[in-house]
Parts: C-alpha cells; sequence; structure tokens
C-alpha cells in the first residue's frame, strides 16, 4: 500500500526551497569556517593557502577544518533540516531506518572494485574532450582551476604516518559518503523521482547534478557513472546505506591506494589513467551488468523505498 504523501508542495517547489536552504546554509558555514581558521591558524596561513604554498605544516589541518565546516557540514545538515520541514522525520530521508539485505553490501563492495577499469575509459576518454575553439579561454580556465582543486586535495591527502591514512578515511571516506549521499540519494533523487514518475531518468538525472556539483570538467563522465551506481543501490533497495557503502569504498579505496603509493609499498600511480587494456574495460563492463542484476534481484522481494514525500519509490 503506498503511502499517501504528508507535503503536497511540488517537486519543482521543492527543489528551490532545498537550493536556497543549502546556498544559506552553506554561505553561513564557509563565513564560520574562515573565521575560524583565521583565528586559530592566522591570517599568513589561509594566504599561504591561497597561493598554494603548503610548506607550514600547520596547512593540513586547516584545509581538514574548512573541508568538514565550509563543505561536508552544509551539505548535510541541509538535508537533514529540508527532511525535518518536508515530512517531519529526517529518518525517512530514503529509507535511513529501513532494514537491507545484508548481502547487497557484498554485491556493491564486488560492483565498485570491478567497475574501476570503466571508471579508468571514462576517465581516459573525459580527458580528451576539448570545448569549441570559441571557449578555448574558459576551458584553459578550467584546467587551470581544476589544477589548483588536484593541488589542494594532494595536500590534504599528504600522509605521512597510518594514522594520517585513517584520519583521512574517516573525513574523506565516511563522513563525505554519508554527507553527499543524504543530498544526492537521500533528498535530490526522490525529488526527481517525484518529478519525472521514472526511477531511471531520476537516477541518471541526479547522477549528471551530483558530477557537476563537484565542478570538475575533466571528472565528468567518471563521477556519472558513480553517481548512477549509487543511485541504483539507493533506489532498488529503498536504502540509503547501501550507496553510503559504495562511496566510502571508492573514496576509501583512494585514500589507502594514494597512502600506500607515498610510502612506496606499491607501484601503482592512483592518478594513472593506463592500467587496464580495452580487454579488461570490456570485461568489467560484463561483470558490473551482471552484479547489478543480481543486486537487483536480492533487492526486488524487499518494499519499495519511501521517499521523503512519504511516496514510494521504483
Amino acid at each position: 500500500m503506498v503511502k499517501q504523501p504528508v507535503n503536497q508542495l511540488s517537486p519543482g517547489r521543492q527543489l528551490l526551497y532545498f537550493l536556497l536552504l543549502f546556498a544559506g546554509i552553506f554561505i553561513v558555514c564557509n563565513v564560520i569556517g574562515g573565521l575560524l581558521a583565521v583565528g586559530i591558524y592566522g591570517r599568513g596561513l589561509i594566504e599561504d593557502i591561497g597561493a598554494l604554498n603548503f610548506r607550514n605544516p600547520n596547512v593540513g589541518q586547516a584545509l581538514y577544518l574548512l573541508q568538514i565546516i565550509a563543505m561536508t557540514f552544509p551539505i548535510f545538515i541541509s538535508s537533514v533540516i529540508f527532511a525535518r520541514l518536508v515530512v517531519k522525520e529526517p529518518k525517512d530521508l530514503m529509507g535511513v531506518a529501513k532494514p537491507f539485505p545484508w548481502q547487497t553490501l557484498v554485491v556493491v563492495f564486488f560492483i565498485m572494485m570491478l567497475c574501476l577499469p570503466l571508471i579508468e575509459l571514462l576517465s581516459r576518454v573525459n580527458q580528451h574532450l576539448n570545448l569549441p575553439a570559441a571557449l578555448k579561454g574558459l576551458e584553459k580556465m578550467i584546467r587551470e582551476s581544476e589544477d589548483r582543486a588536484q593541488k589542494l586535495t594532494e595536500a590534504i591527502l599528504k600522509m605521512n604516518t597510518i594514522g594520517d591514512m585513517f584520519k583521512n578515511l574517516l573525513l574523506v571516506g565516511l563522513l563525505t559518503a554519508i554527507a553527499e549521499e543524504f543530498m544526492f540519494r537521500g533528498v535530490l533523487q526522490p525529488i526527481m523521482y517525484r518529478w519525472t514518475k521514472n526511477q531511471h531518468v531520476a537516477v541518471w538525472v541526479t547522477a549528471i547534478i551530483f558530477s557537476a556539483f563537484h565542478l570538475e570538467f575533466f571528472g565528468f563522465l567518471p563521477r556519472v557513472l558513480l553517481g548512477a551506481l549509487m543511485g541504483y543501490f539507493a533506489i532498488w533497495s529503498g536504502s540509503i546505506w547501501p550507496a553510503v557503502w559504495a562511496h566510502f569504498i571508492n573514496n576509501g579505496s583512494a585514500v589507502i591506494v594514494t597512502y600506500l603509493y607515498q610510502q612506496k609499498k606499491i607501484k601503482i600511480n592512483p592518478d594513472d589513467t593506463h592500467t587496464f587494456t580495452y580487454g579488461g574495460y570490456i570485461f568489467s563492463a560484463i561483470i558490473v551488468i551482471i552484479l547489478l542484476l543480481i543486486y537487483k534481484n536480492i533487492t526486488s522481494g524487499k518494499k519499495r523505498a519511501v521517499n521523503i514525500n512519504g511516496e514510494e519509490l521504483g
């Protein structure tokens, strides 16, 4: 039996309200984060970060502070507040409290590991995409912006001890996974489903928004695929947690591989996009499709997800 909606706002209005809520919280948190960083570490260190001068040993700590307060927290809290305003119960946010088959976590793990060749292929394709000649100036700006973002990420992921690795597993892996999944698969995907009445459209539109949100043009395609996979994990299981698990595996494995590479324990450069062969790409695609069908079969007997409006999904 379909649960009756408790809120009659149109999905378009819901989306508008959420974007306004997120924008407001984001601005406030960025101001607070900036003031805290200056108060704790001094204006000089913040200027060093802006100039990409990472010689100061406190740079990493300042970046952690800014990441949590200015980005992770507003993403998470805006989603929870929105859920409270819409359904009066944050636990209804895409089945936060809803049980799901434990086997899905195993299948998700193998999907995320075995989709790596596909991610690499899409990364290679994305790197060769160029804007029209008339937009060469814009393309140069995008590349410079992404190079800057990459350097900031490298500063955060600079790990000298195993303790640093576990700290990044918590921040970059777990906390980011929870916050972003609550926002994209918990709030935006249900809104898109209610708007389109088609679960596949909802999953892919949300995945595109998810990728665009990261402002990385040359990493856009692989992130769309990752977003779509996490979208199906959520909408088929009726719970957000398999998607959070997938997101954590993706981010966490990157942290672990980066740490091992920095410590010279492995020779595989995590930034290398020429690790697999075309045969590996084909094999990856076939196996991932089979595993997705298995995942859907495991979850098909479970009650469909209830979205943020109290309506069943799928």
